[in-house]
């Protein structure tokens, strides 16, 4: 009973694992969409979130399948952004997220990190995939990154497997709140400085930033943010010359 229960709850952990993989593996796919509902209200330049999904899902489910087939029938046609996204950086991830599902994880710290690594890699080399020097021997500008690249890899790996065949640390427990808020403030300064203006938005990208952490006295983060929006609205325009927008386009208009 002892044994079935421990076999069962190894399952548990490799599915919740497995699944998270999958998720990594769509993570890039993800941002594009969220960053594209920002163009629904005029916020950001890009494709639209329907086109996002359809272009996305028909390079996963057709488009990349169909280059792997053509390149095994001698078909050299170029394959566009998307289906490129898919091949280097999706479907190694898939692939690993299913054999998690059969493997004994002995470190869970160790393979995780590794796997994360093995991602980070493999956007990277599909980051730079259009640039000169990332096929053949020829050298130019992307033959560091490919060399880097796939350097990475191979260690990660190496870490991913160090995780399977050594007893090691179970996964440790993470919060997620911190990062999630300091993101969040990112990608609302992103999306926000050119309808709300540098004033509006450094102060409440900093704010939001703020909330990440459960000892923040706001008295005091108002005060440090209104600080910070001064030194921006002094810095970026008047020191560094950047034609930065100061106020919301409303008030200007």
């Amino acid at each position: 009973m002892a044994d079935t229960m421990g076999h069962s709850a190894t399952a548990t952990r490799n599915t919740s694992v497995a699944l998270g993989f999958c998720l990594l593996a769509i993570a890039p796919q993800i941002f594009e969409f969220i960053w594209s509902i920002g163009t629904i209200f005029g916020w950001g330049a890009g494709r639209g979130p329907a086109t996002v999904v359809i272009s996305h899902a028909t390079a996963l489910l057709v488009g990349a399948p169909g280059t792997l087939m053509g390149a095994a029938t001698g078909d050299t046609k170029k394959a566009s952004s998307e289906v490129l996204l898919a091949l280097i950086y999706s479907y190694p991830i898939f692939a690993v997220a299913i054999v998690t599902l059969f493997m004994t994880i002995k470190s869970a710290q160790d393979y995780v990190g590794g796997v994360i690594l093995m991602a980070l890699a493999l956007f990277a080399l599909w980051a730079s995939s259009d640039l000169q020097g990332m096929r053949g021997f020829s050298f130019g500008a992307g033959t560091a990154p490919r060399m880097f690249g796939g350097l990475l890899v191979a260690l990660s790996a190496g870490i991913a497997l160090t995780g399977l065949l050594t007893d090691g640390p179970a996964m440790a427990h993470y919060s997620w709140r911190g990062p999630m808020f300091v993101m969040a403030a990112i990608l609302f300064f992103a999306l926000a400085i050119r309808p709300l203006g540098l004033v509006v938005t450094a102060f409440a990208s900093f704010m939001i930033a703020a909330t990440g952490s459960h000892e923040t006295r706001w008295l005091e983060a108002a005060i440090v943010g209104a600080c910070l929006t001064i030194g921006c609205a002094i810095l970026f325009p008047y020191v560094l010359g950047l034609p930065m927008p100061m106020y919301p386009r409303f008030l200007i208009q």
